[in-house]
């Protein structure tokens, strides 16, 4: 019973990550077309700021389920958006010192359309 629970939740939380994944892919690729190739690399390092750390926490948080294992899902989920935040900031501070010529509006934008994504999955996902 519980392991149903938990691969519902993380199925649901995989398919929010891919919906991510496809927006800013698009993001990155007319950065690319319409900016040139260091506008796209800019703008594919901020859809990897946001996807990613999104999906450790979507493997970390799903983990468990169930009445039964309620402080094993409250850990992980404290672990996960822990393990998020410290990735997130990693990520940021690897794509600013890897990329001398790393353009700030394509990281960003990009970047805010994965969160974008992410904080309005309740229209993308309604309940039967």
């Amino acid at each position: 019973m519980t392991n149903k629970l938990a691969e519902r939740g993380r199925k649901s939380a995989y398919k929010l990550v891919f919906i991510q994944t496809i927006a800013v892919a698009i993001v990155s690729v007319g950065f690319f077309v319409l900016m040139g190739v260091d506008a796209g690399i800019s703008a594919f390092w901020g859809g990897i700021i946001a996807v990613v750390p999104n999906f450790i926490f979507a493997t970390l948080a799903f983990a468990h389920a169930g009445a039964s294992s309620a402080s094993k899902v409250v850990k992980t989920f404290y672990w996960g958006e822990a393990l998020k935040l410290m990735l997130t900031m990693a990520l940021f501070s690897t794509a600013f010192i890897t990329f001398k010529s790393i353009g700030f509006m394509p990281l960003f934008v990009c970047y805010v359309c994965g969160l974008l994504v992410h904080w309005t999955a309740p229209l993308y996902f309604k309940q039967k």
